[in-house]
C-alpha cells in the first residue's frame, strides 16, 4: 500500500481499485433526497414566517389597513403547514418510515388543501382586478391577491416538490428495507 511519506507499492500501476467497497446507490440517494428536503423545508420555512408576520401585523393593527390588509381565510388553516415540515425533519435521523409518510399526508390536508381552497377564495378578488383594475386589498401598496397568488404560486412548487422528494425517498428508504430483509 502507498503511504503518505513513501512510494506507490510494488507491483501495482493504480488501476485495481475495481474490487473496492462503494457506498450502496440507495444510500447515496438518501443522502441527496435528504439535503433537496431540508432545502425545500427551510424555503416553507420563510414562506410560513412572512405569512405569520403578515397576519399578526394585520390583527395587532401595527400598520394602517391600507398597509397590511386582513388575512384571507385560508391562511388560518396554513399555518398548520408547519407541522408536516416538522415530522419530515424528524424522520431524518433514524430513516424513520412512519414519520415521513406521516408528512406526506398531513402535507396534503395541511399544505395543498389550504393552497387549493386559497386560490379559489382569492379567485373572485383577482378577476375583479384583472378586469376592471379595482382592489381592495393592499398590502404595502400592492394589490393584496396579486401578492397572495404570487406566494400561493411559490407554496404550491415548494411542496409540489418536496413531496416528489419524499416520495423518492421512501422508495429509497424501502429498497434498503427490502435488501435487510433478503439477507
Amino acid at each position: 500500500m502507498a503511504s503518505r511519506a513513501g512510494p506507490r507499492a510494488a507491483g501495482t500501476d493504480g488501476s485495481d481499485f475495481q474490487h473496492r467497497e462503494r457506498v450502496a446507490t440507495h444510500y447515496q440517494m438518501s443522502v441527496t433526497l435528504k439535503y433537496e428536503i431540508k432545502k425545500l423545508i427551510y424555503v416553507h420555512l420563510v414562506i410560513w414566517l412572512l405569512l405569520v408576520a403578515k397576519m399578526s401585523v394585520g390583527h395587532l393593527r401595527l400598520l394602517s389597513h391600507d398597509q397590511v390588509a386582513m388575512p384571507y381565510q385560508w391562511e388560518y388553516p396554513y399555518l398548520l403547514s408547519i407541522v408536516p415540515s416538522l415530522l419530515g425533519l424528524l424522520s431524518f435521523p433514524r430513516n424513520n418510515i412512519s414519520y415521513l409518510v406521516l408528512s406526506m399526508i398531513s402535507m396534503g390536508l395541511f399544505s395543498i388543501a389550504p393552497l387549493i381552497y386559497g386560490s379559489m377564495e382569492m379567485f373572485p378578488a383577482a378577476q375583479q382586478l384583472y378586469r376592471h383594475g379595482k382592489a381592495y386589498r393592499f398590502l404595502f401598496g400592492f394589490s393584496a391577491v396579486s401578492v397572495m397568488y404570487l406566494v400561493l404560486v411559490l407554496a404550491v412548487q415548494v411542496h409540489g416538490w418536496q413531496l416528489y422528494y419524499s416520495k423518492k425517498l421512501l422508495d429509497s428508504w424501502f429498497t434498503s428495507t427490502q435488501e435487510k430483509k433478503r439477507k
